[in-house]
């Protein structure tokens, strides 16, 4: 009997901890245009313009700023029940998560994926007022959805090779490096929607969680977010000035909060559903692969990101350096 294939919709929403929430709603949603949809002592759950469900952003209150998980939708609540088995198979570490223990959110499968990320799936989730043509309402900061999660890992090889045999992602985009017989992938762009991308897996010093991606309109909305942004006050947490990547084509900036959760507002990738559509292949050396305009990321870019959570304990998990398939393994 054929196995049953699970329909993951798309990259929904990511729950991160911050350790003011006061200080952190002031940023999100004065300086970045987030919409509260509900609070509580220790979580504010929040959504953007184009959202009609209840949050694609949880700010949870910690001791730092750290990734408590990413979740994935899924076409139907069977699915979960698909993903259970498929995960028991596999002998991965997993807990399910009731509904409404996630406000808004109904029941949802919870793991810890074989590089370590702690990622949820979910099917059902509450209805909230669709701002789009909620003009009047709208700030200077207009995110419109969420698009992507960015996670460094140091296992790159098994982590690819698992996302795409076990649930389906394609690759857009990928970087390799070496030359010749020394040549190993570093870097894949993975989608279950038509886009570039909803996970970035990064061959790094991991598991650690380099950033989550939100859409916007254009160039020029990113640019007025910009102004936005500093002139309240914070041009310092611009930590990427404005610029386009050569991988994914998309116009971008990056920002940080006050407790190092980075954000990426970004635009102009493309489709990638076609049935004859071939991966973009990079290598690390090139030096429009990062910028395409050639300039050098900030060293805090290239270097920093927060910490993950066990999905048990909730302890941050340490941090591992980079492991490399030896290449008969590789071969087999």
């Amino acid at each position: 009997m054929a196995k049953k294939t699970v329909d993951i919709v798309r990259f929904h929403h990511a729950e991160i901890t911050v350790t003011d929430l006061d200080r952190a709603r002031e940023f999100y949603c004065r300086g970045l245009g987030f919409i509260e949809t509900e609070s509580d002592a220790e979580h504010i759950y929040l959504r953007a313009i184009e959202d009609s469900n209840h949050h694609c952003l949880v700010l949870t209150k910690g001791k730092q700023g750290s990734l408590k998980h990413i979740a994935y939708r899924v076409g139907s609540d069977e699915d979960l029940d698909v993903l259970d088995e498929l995960f028991t198979e596999l002998g991965m570490k997993k807990i399910w998560i009731g509904a409404g223990e996630e406000k808004g959110q109904g029941r949802a499968l919870r793991i810890q994926d074989p590089g370590g990320m702690p990622v949820e799936f979910f099917y059902e989730m509450d209805k909230a007022e669709r701002m789009l043509q909620k003009y009047h309402l709208q700030g200077n900061s207009k995110v419109k959805r969420i698009d992507h999660a960015n996670c460094l890992i140091t296992n790159i090889d098994e982590l690819y090779d698992w996302y795409s045999k076990h649930l389906g992602f394609r690759t857009s985009e990928f970087t390799v490096n070496g030359y010749e017989e020394d040549e190993h992938i570093w870097a894949a762009w993975m989608h279950r929607k038509p886009s570039v991308h909803d996970l970035a897996l990064i061959s790094e010093k991991g598991p650690r969680y380099h950033h989550t991606g939100f859409w916007m309109d254009d160039a020029k909305s990113i640019l007025d977010a910009c102004d936005h942004l500093a002139s309240l006050g914070y041009y310092a947490h611009i930590e990427r000035s404005p610029g386009r990547h050569g991988t994914s084509n998309a116009f971008f900036v990056y920002v940080r909060d006050h407790d190092g959760n980075r954000i990426e507002l970004y635009t102009g990738d493309y489709f990638t559903n076609d049935p004859d559509f071939e991966p973009i292949k990079w290598h690390l050396d090139d030096p429009q692969r990062a910028t395409f305009w050639g300039a050098l990321p900030p060293e805090s870019w290239r270097n920093e990101a927060v910490q993950v959570e066990d999905i048990f304990t909730g302890q941050l998990l340490p941090v591992e350096t980079v492991k490399r398939l030896e290449k008969a393994e590789n071969q087999n």
